[in-house]
């Protein structure tokens, strides 16, 4: 298991911005697929984002047009702009990484990804 390191968190208000960045506690694993989670309080952790090194970017439609996912190749790190927050983004968002390519039907499934972070807490007030 590759401990997947998380920043970028916090509490804001509605219409404020938060960029997540997660990386790899392990520098020389490079994994193709890497994205993002959420678990809001009580509800079931969802798919928001994922990027391939060898190709491909997917959203949730919800946070379309909102949100962008950014991949730094070199460095192995993932990272997720977060503008037009809305108090339904509040969740503990989840860094998740897999060594192959997974295809796109399946990219939202969380039993793709065998490596994952703590999870870092996002809230946004009204």
């Amino acid at each position: 298991q590759v401990h997947l390191v998380e920043s970028g968190g916090g509490l804001v208000q509605a219409g404020a911005s938060l960029k997540l960045s997660c990386a790899p506690s392990e520098r020389s694993i490079r994994f193709d697929t890497m994205g993002w989670f959420r678990q809001a309080p009580g509800k079931e952790r969802e798919f928001v984002a994922t990027t391939r090194r060898s190709g491909g970017t997917y959203y949730k439609e919800s946070v379309k047009g909102r949100f962008t996912i950014s991949r730094d190749i070199t460095g192995n790190a993932v990272n997720l702009q977060m503008n037009s927050l809305k108090p339904e983004d509040t969740a503990v968002y989840y860094c998740a990484a897999a060594v192959n390519r997974i295809i796109t039907s399946a990219v939202a499934d969380q039993q793709m990804y065998q490596h994952w972070g703590q999870g870092t807490q996002v809230t946004v007030s009204s």
